[in-house]
């Protein structure tokens, strides 16, 4: 397994590159973090309009919502790569196409991490806020989203965990990050499939053992602010 490593480590981090696109393990973390943070404005929006008072609002989030949470990601990843660009007739890369679709079930997931959180603060925050003289909006931008997503932290981190396992369902449209570029190796030693394998369980297991401890960190580190605040 070292020789293994020392042979193609990397090769499993950047793919390609400088002499082609970018691959591996590289692509895999910088897709997953951009679209978390591409979708978090599309999320903030949402989550506000999943708790919003006006049906009008509430009610279509919603359906979206449950569409886009009912639907395999593995389905949308083969239409907005084949279905789309035939209907279209724009036809987007691997990695372009894979992000946009990250991006629309972060940001749906981060609806509803944004609307648990603010339904989870007492409501006086937001009309002490309105007493003050503050709009609604001022109120949601100064007062009550911050406290949302500081509480909300640990699920965001758990979310991008979500993200990384989720980029390798782009290998079924080519796009090289680290599962594909396993799969390239195992390829080339074909003698070693239990090897590679096992580098590549090994890979996400540390990526996202260390982020969900830090996402328990997180959590236990909210939990005792309250704690102290509440004594």
């Amino acid at each position: 397994m070292l020789e293994l490593i020392d042979t193609y480590w990397l090769y499993f981090l950047v793919g390609q590159y400088p002499d082609g696109p970018l691959g591996g393990l590289a692509l895999t973390v910088l897709l997953s973090v951009g679209a978390l943070l591409l979708a978090m404005p599309f999320g903030l929006l949402l989550g506000v309009a999943r708790v919003s008072s006006y049906r009008a609002i509430a009610w279509p989030v919603a359906a979206l919502v449950q569409v886009v949470r009912a639907v395999p990601l593995l389905l949308v990843v083969f239409w907005a790569y084949f279905f789309l660009p035939a209907v279209t007739g724009v036809k987007t890369g691997q990695a372009t196409t894979m992000l946009m679709v990250l991006v629309l079930f972060d940001g749906v997931y981060l609806a509803e991490i944004v609307a648990a959180g603010i339904r989870s603060l007492p409501k006086g925050q937001l009309e002490s806020a309105r007493s003050l003289g503050l709009s609604y909006p001022q109120a949601l931008r100064l007062v009550v989203l911050p406290q949302t997503l500081r509480s909300s932290l640990p699920s965001i981190v758990s979310q991008l965990v979500s993200t990384i396992k989720a980029t390798s369902l782009g290998y079924i449209i080519g796009l090289s990050e680290v599962s594909f570029i396993a799969t390239q190796v195992n390829t080339l030693v074909f003698t070693q499939a239990v090897e590679v394998y096992l580098i590549l369980a090994l890979t996400y297991f540390i990526l996202c053992f260390g982020l969900s401890r830090l996402a328990f960190l997180f959590e236990r580190r909210l939990a005792g602010k309250r704690a102290v605040q509440a004594s």
